[in-house]
């Protein structure tokens, strides 16, 4: 009998899921030497989600050895630049693979100063687009794959069930921009990505609750000016949401050439809330759940 229930333990640790997020770009807007922010959830060494697509991240998917082919979804935090400019690299790229299927953009709604994910795509897609020579990609009658807009408009959680992982969407406060935060769930594993916000409405804590990984956005110092700070989280803001949320690991990310020369200090005002590991990222950094 034990070694029967040996033998079954044995599978599922055999056939347990293997889990990893990796960092494709930990910069930001900036001629820094990094990519601007991106992330790309692997399952069972399939690439299953991409959060994100900043500049350079498609250079950093193509060195992970990543496939389209296997992507589940696409989630874009906000549409400024420096996290969503390379989706028309990954859309003509799509040309040349063998995927077929449909996929997902999902997004925040639009404004008075930023378009929804629909007028985005057909601002770059459409009939009138900047790219309306690839307009099919709109339409189920592609040449390669349709993508589809999915518009996320509610400060109250949002969730999203694939096949290998669930998405739970929410609005934060990031100025003027709307934006999202996301908790990603994988089995009985979890991450939190929290965009760029300042989280004055306090809506990453409804998602964050005993995280394995908390990807904070570290864009501004402790000390940085009033509209910064409109934007974007101090340290210590960062460090009471990992402690109230009780995550496990904290990855600061989103590094600048204004918070790089702060990092010392940064990390000393979080280690003084928050007593779990925090880490700074790096292009092509794999962390393992």
């Amino acid at each position: 009998m034990k070694f029967i229930l040996s033998l079954l333990l044995l599978s599922n640790l055999l056939l347990a899921t293997k889990i990893e997020l990796e960092i494709l770009g930990s910069g930001g807007p900036e001629l820094d030497g990094r990519a601007s922010t991106s992330y790309l959830l692997w399952i069972d060494n399939e690439a299953k989600l991409i959060v994100d697509m900043g500049s350079g991240s498609m250079l950093r998917f193509e060195q992970s050895s990543a496939k389209l082919e296997s992507l589940d979804a696409v989630v874009l935090t906000h549409l400024h630049i420096d996290h969503s400019v390379d989706l028309p690299s990954f859309v003509k790229a799509g040309f040349f693979s063998s995927r077929s299927k449909s996929l997902e953009i999902i997004a925040p709604f639009g404004n008075d100063f930023f378009p929804s994910i629909d007028e985005y795509l057909n601002s770059l897609f459409g009939s009138n687009g900047a790219y309306k020579y690839m307009q099919d990609v709109l339409s189920p009658q592609s040449d390669s794959f349709q993508i589809i807009p999915v518009e996320i408009n509610s400060k109250t959680i949002t969730s999203k069930k694939y096949e290998k992982f669930t998405l739970k969407l929410i609005s934060v406060h990031h100025g003027i921009v709307p934006a999202l935060a996301l908790r990603i769930d994988v089995g009985n594993k979890s991450i939190i990505i929290s965009g760029d916000t300042n989280n004055k409405d306090k809506n990453i804590q409804k998602i964050a609750k005993d995280a394995d990984i908390f990807i904070a956005h570290h864009a501004i110092s402790e000390h940085s000016g009033k509209f910064a700070k409109q934007l974007h989280m101090s340290p210590s803001i960062i460090a009471d949401i990992a402690r109230d949320a009780k995550v496990k690991k904290v990855v600061l990310t989103h590094r600048m050439n204004r918070t790089r020369t702060k990092e010392k200090e940064s990390l000393k005002i979080i280690k003084k809330v928050f007593k779990g590991e925090v880490i700074f990222a790096e292009d092509r950094m794999r962390l393992k759940l």
